[in-house]
């Protein structure tokens, strides 16, 4: 199989497809494009949960992490409240990089004062790299927010940029050459924008605003993040191409390694999908947050991207662009 998630087919025919609802509490299970399960405790309590797993390398990764899972949960409309890591070494690794992995886990948050409360931290034969695990656990106040609350003729806005996390991975990795290409203070920006991963500030605004869905545009770049967005809601998609919000130093970075900037890891970037997107914009950015409405939902199956006169079909969500190079 591919590099990274597995395909939208494999997951509805082999993980979804098998799993059955039990628990009268659970108001949100596993599905396409619902990244956080919701159980009610009681009428005004709700639970919700999430999980993401990556290899780690040192501190930034595991920052990165333990963001997803914040991003994730508030995707829901919930508050970020506990992350539980599960960390499998191999024989081979030092102490230090626990400590590093706790490190980037409790810098990132207690910038969102989110608690670390345990986990399982283990060394096995079976595994040639640092395994880490990551549950996210907040509160739901109200309604969830669901693909459900999708419906045709939404707008879809779009905040900060596409690409930001892979941008800054891909820069890191390659600072040195593309330094010989491009100013300096270029890639050093590219590199920065692992500082922009949170899309709490945008969500709590888009919440109280209304917006009727969220999802974090993160493996498989925007075009994946869409194209979830729609197969999971039933509607049918119409993006403007040249509306997509993208950084200079994302177009340049993806040309001189030839990647595709749209089909590369976007934490950071956070869809919303409501009934007044100018509206939303406009509040967005008298927080000082970028955003852009980029297209619209619509009453058919059809994902079409526009660019100019030229219009086309989306395609499927492909392999990310980061794993050809990382």
């Amino acid at each position: 199989m591919r590099l990274g998630k597995v395909s939208d087919s494999v997951l509805k025919r082999s993980v979804l497809k098998n799993i059955k609802k039990r628990r009268n509490e659970m108001v949100i299970g596993a599905g396409l494009g619902e990244d956080c399960a919701i159980f009610s405790l009681s009428q005004d309590a709700k639970v919700s949960t999430c999980v993401s797993q990556a290899v780690v390398c040192g501190e930034e990764d595991a920052a990165r992490l333990v963001q997803k899972v914040m991003n994730n949960l508030a995707c829901s409309g919930s508050t970020p409240l506990a992350v539980m890591l599960s960390v499998t070494l191999p024989e081979n690794a030092r102490e230090i990089r626990i400590k590093e992995i706790m490190a980037g886990a409790e810098k990132t948050a207690a910038v969102a004062n989110v608690q670390i409360i345990g986990g399982h931290t283990a060394v096995s034969p079976y595994v040639s790299k640092t395994i880490v695990s990551a549950v996210g656990y907040g509160k739901t106040a109200g309604t969830a927010l669901t693909t459900k609350g999708i419906k045709p003729g939404m707008d879809i806005v779009v905040s900060k940029w596409i690409g930001l996390e892979g941008t800054a991975l891909l820069a890191k990795q390659a600072e040195s050459e593309l330094k010989k290409r491009y100013p300096a203070y270029m890639i050093d920006e590219a590199i920065c924008f692992e500082q922009c991963l949170s899309i709490l500030p945008e969500a709590a605004v888009a919440i109280s605003s209304g917006t009727r869905h969220m999802h974090d545009a993160s493996e498989g770049g925007i075009f994946a993040a869409l194209w979830e967005l729609a197969e999971s809601s039933g509607v049918g998609l119409e993006i403007e191409l040249r509306r997509l919000p993208i950084r200079q130093e994302t177009v340049e970075v993806c040309e001189f390694l030839g990647g595709n900037p749209y089909e590369l890891l976007s934490g950071g970037a956070l869809i919303m999908v409501c009934e007044d997107g100018n509206g939303l914009v406009e509040k967005l950015l008298d927080q000082g947050i970028n955003a852009v409405v980029v297209g619209r939902t619509t009453d058919n199956n059809d994902k079409i991207i526009y660019n100019g006169e030229e219009k086309r079909f989306m395609d499927k969500p492909a392999m990310d662009e980061i794993h050809k190079f990382i």
